[in-house]
């Protein structure tokens, strides 16, 4: 599990993931809108700390939360992704509400003078999909 989890993160790092023999895998890019968000009630519900996906919030963690019509781009729970202008990988553990289409939110812990300077750019995102039959 180890090796494949490296080897995911080799293709992302190349994002050219067909060369990759190890895994076989499509790559995607999008420009997309994003913004960011803090797991505060009044910026989600009254259980801010929960995603829509039920996975737990903790400031420090580098989640997104993705615009549903990047659901149906294989831009699904879990996936990593590589945003423009930062160096790790952000992890998708939230959807947004139905009205957003091809929007990321940058999740920015409870630092709402850290989400607030972000504000709301163009970005390209990288990530890849595995095909069924690489999955462990």
């Amino acid at each position: 599990m180890k090796v494949k989890v490296l080897l995911l993160l080799s293709c992302f790092i190349s994002i050219n993931c067909k060369e990759q023999n190890e895994v076989d895998c499509t790559a995607k890019s999008f420009v997309v809108t994003a913004t960011a968000y803090n797991s505060l009630a009044y910026q989600t519900n009254s259980n801010p700390s929960i995603t829509a996906f039920g996975d737990s919030l903790v400031p420090g963690l580098r989640y997104i939360a993705v615009s549903r019509d990047l659901l149906d781009s294989g831009l699904v729970h879990n996936t990593k992704v590589k945003i423009e202008g930062f160096d790790s990988l952000f992890i998708v553990k939230d959807k947004m509400n139905r009205r957003w289409q091809k929007r990321i939110d940058i999740y920015m812990g409870n630092d709402v003078g850290k989400a607030k300077k972000w504000g709301k750019k163009k970005v390209n995102i990288e990530y890849c999909i595995l095909f069924k039959d690489s999955l462990p």
